[in-house]
C-alpha cells in the first residue's frame, strides 16, 4: 500500500515541480520551515519528534540555505558506487572495477556479501588491496543473516575495515539490528531500503539500531513521508545515505538528499548517495556524475520521466522487447 501511495504522491510532486519550473530539490528547499512541517504527518511520531522540534531544526538551518545551495550547484553531492561489488564477479573483475571507481573520483564503494564466508573474506581482502586503506568499503548483506550469524560474520570481516554493514538481518527486526550494532561497534549498521514506514524508522532510531539511515524514494509513501524520516534522522543526529539501485531510483532520491543538505541537516558529513550504473538511458533527465559526485539536476520536476520510446519498446505484451 505504501509503495502504491508513493507512486501517486511522487507523481504529484513531479507535476508540482514542473509547474513551478524547478527541480524538486530546489522547490522543496525554497519552502519556509512552516510550509515544510505542514507536509509531515506527525501521528505516531510525537514521542520521538514533535512539530516544534522539527521547526527548530528547519529554522536553525535556514540562515545557511543560500550558501549551501550555491556550494551544491558548484560542487555537487557525494556519491558512492555499488558497481564493483556484485556477487558473481571474478576477483579480477571486482578489483578492476574497484580501481576504476577510485579513478573516477569515488571515495566509497560497496560489496555484496553473505553468500559464503570464505569467499567474502577473500573478496574483502582483494578489494582492500585494490583500493588501499583510505577508500571506504561498505558491505551489503541484503537481509541474509540471523542475529548471531550476522555478528560472527561481520566480526570475521572486521580486519578489512568495512565502513558499514547494510541490512545484516530482516529490516523488520528492530531489536535484532540493535543487538548486532552493539556487538560489532565501531563498525556501522545501515538499513532502510526495505523499511516500510516512518514509524519503523522512528523505532529503529529510538532503539539505537542504526548508524546510517537509508531512505528509498519509492518504498515509503513518497516525498512527504521521506521528509518526515529526514527530520527524524536530524533529531537523532544520524546521517542519511539513500538507497538508489538504478532503474530511476538514483534520479529520484538525489532530490531528497539535496533538499536535506540545503534545508534540513545542512551537511554532507558521512553522507553519500548510492550510484548504480543501470538503465539511466531510459530517462529523459538521467543523473549526471562528475568526479564521484552527483551534479545537482536543473531540469524541472522529479527527474524520473521515462522516454516514450522505452515505454513503447518494453510495454507488455505488445512491446518489441518481448518478442511475442
Amino acid at each position: 500500500m505504501h509503495m502504491a501511495i508513493s507512486a501517486v504522491v511522487n507523481a504529484l510532486w513531479d507535476l508540482r515541480a514542473k509547474r513551478a519550473g524547478l527541480p524538486l530539490w530546489d522547490l522543496l528547499s525554497r519552502m519556509t520551515p512552516e510550509e515544510i512541517v505542514d507536509l509531515v504527518d506527525f501521528r505516531y511520531l510525537t514521542d520521538a519528534m514533535t512539530r516544534d522540534q522539527a521547526l527548530e531544526i528547519l529554522r536553525r538551518a535556514e540562515p545557511g540555505r543560500a550558501a549551501r545551495r550555491a556550494e551544491l550547484l558548484r560542487s555537487g553531492y557525494p556519491a558512492y558506487t555499488t558497481t564493483p561489488g556484485w556477487l558473481g564477479y571474478s576477483d579480477e573483475k571486482m578489483a578492476r572495477l574497484a580501481r576504476e571507481a577510485v579513478a573516477q573520483g569515488f571515495d566509497q564503494i560497496k560489496l555484496k556479501v553473505g553468500g559464503d564466508l570464505a569467499a567474502d573474506i577473500r573478496r574483502m581482502r582483494v578489494a582492500r588491496e585494490a583500493v588501499g586503506p583510505d577508500i571506504r568499503i561498505a558491505i551489503d548483506a541484503n537481509q541474509r543473516w540471523d542475529v548471531g550469524e550476522a555478528i560472527s560474520w561481520i566480526t570475521a570481516l572486521a580486519p578489512w575495515d568495512p565502513w558499514w554493514v547494510e541490512e545484516p538481518t530482516s529490516p523488520d527486526d528492530i531489536l535484532g539490528h540493535a543487538a548486532i550494532r552493539r556487538q560489532v561497534s565501531p563498525i556501522r549498521i545501515a538499513t532502510g531500503e526495505h523499511v516500510q514506514n516512518r514509524i519503523v524508522f522512528k523505532q529503529m532510531l529510538q532503539a539505537g539500531s542504526l548508524d546510517v539511515v537509508q531512505i528509498d524514494a519509492a518504498r515509503v509513501a513518497g516525498v512527504n513521508e521521506n521528509i518526515a524520516i529526514l527530520l527524524l534522522a536530524a533529531v537523532f543526529g544520524v546521517p542519511v545515505c539513500p538507497h538508489a539501485g538504478g532503474v530511476g531510483l538514483c534520479e529520484l532520491v538525489q532530490h531528497l538528499s539535496m533538499f536535506d543538505l540545503v534545508a534540513v541537516s545542512g551537511t554532507t558529513d558521512d553522507r553519500a548517495i548510492e550510484y548504480v550504473d543501470h538503465l539511466h538511458e531510459h530517462f529523459l533527465s538521467p543523473v549526471v556524475l562528475e568526479k564521484g559526485r552527483y551534479v545537482a539536476p536543473s531540469d524541472a520536476g522529479f527527474c524520473a520521466q521515462m522516454r516514450p520510446e522505452a515505454l513503447h519498446h518494453y510495454a507488455f505484451p505488445e512491446g518489441a522487447a518481448w518478442g511475442i
